[in-house]
């Protein structure tokens, strides 16, 4: 599949804005199964754009800084991204639990995609107790771990329900957990807590999710959003594999991979700071368009 992928952020402020300093998080990257085409930013009121800090994982960071009085900010980013991936299925040979994680433990590589860099607690994922109790009846050791990995994300999609309002950017995994509600992100957090508590390699993924309009509906334009899943590390052969505890399925040709990292904080599309008075109205729109 190729697609069209227009993400607009639009703030605006009660009150015109000083100065305003943006991390982006916004141009999708390669990944298995997928290529980037092309990728344009646009920044209205215009400034010039600086290259993004590395923080050492899947993330092509873009950053600027403003510095004339507005009272609004618009940012745009328009992708065309080729997707060839098939949604993997347990096979009879895959790994158990155990030896996924023993063999994580045992890589030396430390580059971006390393797997010792998704097994350890990160700051906006730590390990609960009740998490890590809940999430083990799924990633039984003995368990394949593609079979695991999925079994856990269909658990997660029948356990909790979505709820837009349930929570907050800055919600914990463990208060999420606790109310059984929720959106991707928390769904994801959750998920990799469990991992990483069952000795797996767990990463974020922030990126886009296809939907398909019911039968006799128009695809609306801007009716789509950014989403978030999970990506485990099942071994050498393997590789890194998709789920989305969301939907309750793998991931496959329908989601297209933006950014990847620990937990959200590395992967967030866009934060940063502004000075001025009183606070800001944020509207987000996304519009993901297939091409054939």
């Amino acid at each position: 599949m190729r697609y069209t992928v227009r993400h607009l952020t639009r703030f605006d402020y009660e009150f015109p804005v000083r100065f305003a300093r943006c991390n982006l998080r916004l141009h999708p990257v390669d990944w298995d199964g997928q290529r980037v085409e092309e990728y344009a930013l646009t920044i209205d009121p215009q400034t010039p754009l600086l290259p993004g800090r590395d923080n050492g994982y899947c993330v092509l960071g873009e950053r600027f800084v403003l510095d004339k009085r507005t009272s609004a900010l618009a940012i745009e980013s328009r992708s065309t991204v080729t997707v060839d991936r098939i949604a993997p299925e347990p096979a009879a040979d895959d790994l158990s639990v155990a030896e996924a994680g023993r063999l994580a433990r045992d890589v030396r590589d430390l580059g971006r995609t390393a797997p010792a860099n998704f097994l350890f607690p990160s700051p906006l994922i730590a390990a609960f107790p009740e998490i890590a109790a809940w999430c083990a009846e799924e990633l039984r050791p003995e368990r394949g771990v593609v079979e695991a990995g999925l079994a856990l994300a269909r658990a997660i999609r029948a356990g909790f329900q979505y709820d837009g309002s349930a929570t907050e950017l800055d919600t914990s995994p463990a208060e999420a957990f606790a109310a059984r509600r929720g959106v991707c992100q928390d769904f994801a957090q959750i998920m990799i807590s469990g991992a990483r508590s069952a000795g797996l390699a767990a990463a974020y993924v922030s990126g886009y999710l296809r939907t398909i309009p019911p039968p006799g509906k128009e695809r609306l334009v801007g009716a789509d959003a950014t989403h978030a899943w999970v990506i485990l590390w099942c071994g050498p052969a393997r590789g890194w594999l998709g789920f989305d505890p969301t939907n309750g399925c793998t991931v496959g040709p329908d989601h297209i991979v933006a950014a990847i990292g620990r937990d959200y904080a590395d992967v967030a599309p866009i934060d940063g700071v502004f000075v001025g008075r009183n606070g800001q109205k944020i509207d987000v729109s996304v519009d993901v368009e297939p091409l054939g």
